[in-house]
């Protein structure tokens, strides 16, 4: 029961409570009770989305932590590259360039090449769902191959900020974690695993068969298969950097003549 002058206090005519603190503590709980099932709904989505690539990503992780291992790095290399560099192609190419003691002008423009299509997948990646400036940075130094398929594969209105960070988030997860278990793994193994220097190169191929079965696209792959042709009869030695030079340019010149088939058709 109330007393005072409140008890007396008519009520206001536009249904105001007299007590806003009283609402504004509501209305914050009420916000606040919204979040947090927002956060878990962002969560199982991403788990959901992430099943799928997390049981490729893990044993691929594995692989590449055993190949750190056993070519003669410390175990921790295999975390380490998978948190500073973290794109998985690259990072099989690492070992053997570390190892080697490639110069660091031609690690870096192999780099450019091999990661050069992320510069195409920032065109179309849902960046602008994400809000904050710390948010948006880990988001592009997470876009991987996976993450970009996961994120084109779902509809926009489904894709949160969270959701988006989530899933790349997961996507990581099991990658360094596939290789701190394979290199631990590594380090216990006195024998030498023969055959896991073709796990890059299956990589690769799995990648171009999902690729080609999302698309369709047969000029794509011959253009590739011709590049790498030329590169291996022209400088058989620089064959990677040769072919992937190659493709970029085709892939350029491709562009550019669908672009006036369109413009002429119009």
């Amino acid at each position: 029961m109330l007393t005072g002058p409140s008890a007396l206090r008519p009520p206001p005519a536009d249904g105001r409570s007299l007590y806003p603190s009283a609402m504004n503590d509501s209305s914050s709980d009420a916000a606040a009770a919204a979040a947090a099932p927002a956060g878990v709904s962002n969560l199982a989505g991403a788990l959901v989305d992430t099943v799928s690539v997390g049981v490729g990503l893990f044993p691929l992780g594995v692989a590449f932590g055993l190949l750190v291992v056993q070519s003669g790095l410390d175990w921790w290399w295999a975390p380490a590259f998978s948190i500073l560099i973290y794109a998985g192609s690259m990072e099989f190419l690492a070992v053997g360039l570390v190892v080697a003691a490639i110069p660091l002008p031609l690690l870096a423009l192999t780099t450019l090449l091999v990661n050069f299509r992320h510069v195409f997948y920032a065109l179309s990646f849902p960046l602008h769902r994400v809000e904050g400036r710390a948010a948006r940075t880990y988001s592009i130094y997470a876009l991987t191959d996976e993450a970009y398929a996961l994120t084109a594969a779902r509809p926009g209105e489904s894709l949160t900020g969270g959701r988006i960070l989530w899933l790349q988030a997961l996507c990581q997860g099991y990658w360094l974690l596939g290789t701190v278990v394979g290199a631990l793994l590594g380090s216990w193994m006195p024998i030498a695993l023969i055959g896991l220097g073709f796990t890059l190169t299956a990589l690769f191929v799995v990648l171009a068969l999902d690729a080609y079965l999302v698309r369709r696209d047969l000029a794509g792959p011959a253009l590739a298969l011709l590049c790498a042709l030329g590169a291996l009869a022209v400088a058989p030695g620089q064959m990677l950097l040769g072919a992937m030079g190659l493709f970029v340019f085709a892939l350029i010149g491709r562009f550019l003549l669908q672009r006036r088939k369109a413009a002429a058709v119009a």
